[in-house]
C-alpha cells in the first residue's frame, strides 16, 4: 500500500513537473543554497509528498537540487528517492550515474586512499569496456574480480564488496548482507549505485564528488524514462534514436568549426572529456616515459572543476603532481609557462599544460606568437639530453570558434589538444556534452584518450548527440551575434560607470577572431579599510544582480551559464564556478554573459537605474 501511494504520487509529479526539470543544464542561483544543495530539494519534496501536493506551482518553487546535471538534478534526485523508498534505504545512499563504470571507480578511489581492499563480484559478463588491467595499471586501483553464479554465492570479504548486476527492471535490489555496494546497470540509461549498511555511509559524499568531477548523474531524459518504468512497473525501453547519423553529423560539424581533421571525441560533459584527456595522457606517459614524473600545469584560479579534478587525479598517483600556473593580473601566461617548462625540463619530467583562452573570469588572451614560440622551444634536461616536449591542453569553451589547431594555425606545430564544454555554445545550453579535438601531431594521444573515454563509459548519450547535431551548425553565427550584444553592453557600462573595471577582449583581439560574449565587472567601491571596501563591493555585486533578475525576470537569470540561446546570465565566480578554488585565488567580481537574443535596451535601462542608485 505504501509503495502504491508513493508511485501514484510520482505519476502525478511527472505529469505536473516544471519543464526546466527536463531541459535546464545549469542551476538557478536564486533558489540555490550550496551548503544545503544535497538535502534541501528532497527535504521539501518529501513535505509535498506527505501533503500529497503535486501541483505545478509547488514543484516549481522547490529549491535547486545539487547543481544541474553533473552532480545531480531534480529528476535524478526523485529517481534516487523512489528507489531508496522501495528498498528501505536512505535516499542519499542511492546515487544514479550516466556512466556504468564510474560508480565502481568511485569506490576504488576511496579505498585506494584509505588502503582498503575491494572485491568486485558479478554474474554473467562484465561490460566489455571495463578493462581491469588498465584500471589497475593506469588508475592504480587495487581489486579482486570474482564471477559468481548468483548473489547468494558472494563470500564475506575483508574490505568492500561491490556487486554488479545487469538489469532490465529498475529499482529492484537484492541487498544481500555480504554486499557493500550494489551496482545495477541499465543499458543506455546508465546505472544506479546503492550503498548498503551504516558502515558504508561515509562513502556517500566521496562518491557524489566523483560524480560531480569525473562524469554526470543519469541525465534528466534518462531519469524520466527510468521513473516511468518504475511507476508503470515495466521494463524500461531504450528510446530509438538515429545515433549513427547524428554522431556523424556532430563529428563533421566539430571538424568544420575547429578546422581539424582527426576524429573528434564527444563526452557526456566538459569534465568527462577532460578526465579522459588527463587519464589518456597519463597512460601515454606510462607507456612511453616509464618511471618519469608527470606534471599537470594548471592555473590555480581557473574553472573550479578543472582545478579540482587535476588535483584529485594527482592525489591518487605517486608520479603525478599539479604545478600552479599563474596567468592573471600581474602574471602573464606565456612567461609563467616558459619558466615552469624550463624547470620541468631540468627534472626530465613529462609536462601537460591545461589553460583557458580567454582566461576565466578575467577574459585575457596571451600573445599567441610568443605562446607558440615557448611551446616549440627545445629544452634540455639537467644532463644535457633533449627534454620531452610538452602537450598543451586548451580549454576554449569561451571561444570555441577560434582556429588554434588546424593546419597552418598558431598551435598546429606543437602537440596540442582543445576541448569545450557542450552546455555552453555547442548546445546553446540544451545539454552538457563536451568534445575534444587534437592537431595532427596528437594522433596517438587521441587514441589513448578515446580508450579512457570508453573505459569510463563517458561518451555522449544518444539524446546529447541529437541535440548537438541540431545546434552545432548555427553555433558560429550565434557566437557573432552574442558578441555584438556584449560589446554594445560593455561600451554602455564604460560610458555610464567609468569607475568600474571591465575585463573584456579588446577590439584588436576581436578582429583576430576572439569574440566571447562574457565579461567580468569589478564595481567601484567605498570604505576606509581594505575589509570595508571588499564588503561594500560584494554587497554591490548582489545589488546589481538582484536588480537585473527582478526587473527582467524573463531574460536576466542569476545563473552559472554561457552561450545560451536567449537572455542574460549573471554570477559571481568566487561563489559558483570557483567553488572548490582556494579562497585566496577566488574572484569576488561579477561575471555576465549575453546571448544572441535579448532585450538589450531594457538591460541598459536597468543598469542605468543601478548606477543612479549608487
Amino acid at each position: 500500500m505504501k509503495d502504491n501511494k508513493m508511485l501514484n504520487y510520482i505519476k502525478d509529479v511527472l505529469e505536473n513537473m516544471p519543464t526546466g526539470w527536463l531541459n535546464l543544464t545549469t542551476h538557478r542561483l536564486d533558489i540555490y543554497d550550496e551548503k544545503l544543495a544535497k538535502t534541501q530539494f528532497l527535504d521539501q519534496f518529501e513535505e509535498l509528498f506527505e501533503n500529497n501536493n503535486s501541483k505545478s506551482s509547488a514543484l516549481n518553487a522547490l529549491p535547486t537540487a545539487y547543481d544541474y546535471i553533473r552532480l545531480g538534478h531534480p529528476l535524478s534526485s526523485v529517481l534516487e528517492w523512489v528507489i531508496a523508498n522501495l528498498n528501505d534505504l536512505k535516499s542519499e545512499n542511492v546515487i544514479s550515474f550516466s556512466s556504468k563504470t564510474i560508480p565502481v571507480l568511485a569506490v576504488l578511489r576511496k579505498n585506494l586512499l584509505e588502503n582498503k581492499n575491494t572485491q568486485i563480484t558479478y554474474t554473467g559478463e562484465l561490460p566489455s569496456f571495463f578493462d581491469a588491467e588498465i584500471v589497475k595499471s593506469v588508475y592504480a586501483y587495487k581489486f579482486e574480480l570474482k564471477k559468481v553464479n548468483n548473489i547468494e554465492e558472494i563470500p564475506a570479504f575483508d574490505g568492500s564488496s561491490i556487486y554488479i548486476s545487469q538489469q532490465s527492471e529498475i529499482g529492484d535490489l537484492n541487498l544481500h548482507p555480504n554486499i557493500d555496494f550494489y551496482l545495477s546497470l541499465h543499458g543506455t540509461l546508465g546505472s544506479v549505485l546503492a550503498i548498503n549498511g551504516e558502515a558504508n555511509e561515509n562513502y556517500v559524499s566521496d562518491i557524489q564528488h566523483v560524480r560531480r568531477r569525473e562524469t554526470i548523474a543519469m541525465t534528466p531524459a534518462n531519469s524520466l524514462t527510468a521513473l516511468k518504468a518504475i511507476t508503470d512497473k515495466s521494463s524500461f525501453k531504450n528510446e530509438e534514436k538515429d545515433v549513427e547519423t547524428n554522431k556523424a553529423n556532430v563529428l563533421n560539424s566539430i571538424k568544420e568549426i575547429t578546422g581539424t581533421t582527426l576524429t573528434p571525441l564527444v563526452a557526456s560533459s566538459g569534465l568527462s572529456i577532460q578526465y579522459a584527456i588527463m587519464m589518456g595522457l597519463i597512460h601515454d606517459a606510462l607507456d612511453k616515459h616509464q618511471g618519469k614524473a608527470i606534471k599537470f600545469i594548471v592555473p590555480p584560479n581557473c574553472y573550479g572543476g578543472t582545478n579540482d579534478q587535476a588535483r584529485r587525479v594527482a592525489a591518487c598517483l605517486d608520479n603525478v603532481e599539479v604545478v600552479d600556473l599563474l596567468v592573471d593580473g600581474d602574471n602573464e601566461m606565456v612567461q609563467s609557462i616558459d619558466t615552469i617548462l624550463d624547470q620541468i625540463a631540468k627534472e626530465d619530467a613529462v609536462s601537460y599544460i591545461i589553460a583557458e583562452i580567454p582566461t576565466n573570469p578575467r577574459v585575457e588572451v596571451p600573445d599567441l606568437l610568443k605562446l607558440k614560440e615557448v611551446l616549440s622551444q627545445e629544452r634540455k634536461t639537467a644532463t644535457g639530453e633533449i627534454a620531452i616536449d610538452p602537450v598543451f591542453i586548451l580549454d576554449q569553451t569561451f571561444c570555441p570558434n577560434f582556429h588554434f589547431l588546424g593546419e597552418g594555425k598558431i598551435l598546429s606545430k606543437v602537440r596540442a589538444i582543445s576541448y569545450a564544454s557542450g552546455s555552453k555554445f555547442p548546445s546553446g545550453g540544451k545539454c552538457t556534452a563536451g568534445y575534444a579535438v587534437g592537431n595532427n601531431k596528437t594522433d596517438a594521444l587521441m587514441e589513448k584518450i578515446e580508450k579512457h573515454l570508453e573505459l569510463c563509459d563517458n561518451e555522449a548519450t544518444a539524446l546529447q548527440y541529437e541535440i548537438l547535431a541540431k545546434q552545432l551548425p548555427s553555433m558560429n553565427q550565434r557566437i557573432i551575434d552574442a558578441y555584438k550584444n556584449t560589446r554594445e553592453f560593455v561600451n554602455f557600462i564604460h560610458e555610464t560607470l567609468p569607475a568600474a573595471k571591465i575585463n573584456f577582449v579588446s577590439e584588436e583581439l576581436a578582429d583576430q577572431g576572439f569574440t566571447p560574449s562574457v565579461f567580468s565587472l569589478d564595481l567601484p567601491t567605498k570604505g576606509s579599510t581594505k575589509e570595508e571596501k571588499e564588503a561594500y563591493k560584494r554587497a554591490l555585486n548582489l545589488k546589481l544582480i538582484n536588480l537585473m533578475i527582478t526587473e527582467i525576470p524573463n531574460e536576466s537569470k542569476y545563473c552559472v551559464s554561457y552561450g545560451q540561446l536567449n537572455g542574460c546570465y549573471w554570477t559571481i565566480p568566487a561563489t559558483s564556478t570557483q567553488g572548490t578554488t582556494k579562497e585566496g585565488d577566488k574572484d569576488y567580481i561579477i561575471r555576465a554573459s549575453l546571448s544572441p537574443n535579448l532585450d538589450l535596451d531594457l538591460h541598459k535601462k536597468v543598469f542605468l537605474d543601478f548606477v543612479e542608485s549608487i
